[in-house]
């Protein structure tokens, strides 16, 4: 268990930072916007890439790409896990409206519910955590190429 509680620290800082800004912008009433989403995945890059920087100074000489995929990953996919519970809780219990405000994007034609915007949601974090953890371990990893003469 020891070794999953950097990425759990990581990944419930994650969540907690990306429910403030979320929070920020409904009462600015931004939230139903999409395009101040994007900066959902710059919340969660920083916090990846602290996690495994992190993980990385821990480790020191026995740092390796699978471990600091792992920890990346793990932090991304709690972080999700754990908004996409809030954004189903504030969707139905805190402002039921929302998902009808959220929508006014598309055609009434679709048959939206609370269930696929929040699928929606999940797979965004889980995408974005995967995407993000394999680029920054690019920075990280140890090369195996000869030093340079």
């Amino acid at each position: 268990m020891e070794k999953f509680t950097l990425p759990i620290r990581f990944g419930v800082a994650i969540s907690g930072s990306l429910i403030g800004y979320f929070l920020f912008l409904a009462l600015l009433n931004y939230h139903t916007n999409p395009f101040f989403s994007l900066f959902n995945g710059v919340i969660t890059g920083f916090g990846i890439l602290e996690a495994i920087k992190y993980h990385k100074l821990e480790q020191g000489n026995n740092f390796s790409y699978t471990s600091g995929f792992t920890v990346g990953v793990t932090a991304g996919f709690l972080a999700t896990i754990i908004f996409t519970i809030f954004f189903l809780f504030y969707a139905t219990e805190v402002n039921p409206n929302f998902l009808e405000e959220l929508l006014t994007v598309f055609k009434r034609e679709y048959n939206v519910g609370i269930g696929i915007v929040c699928f929606v949601v999940a797979i965004m974090g889980f995408t974005t955590s995967v995407v993000l953890t394999l680029t920054f371990m690019q920075y990280f990893k140890n090369s195996n190429n000869p030093p340079s003469k």
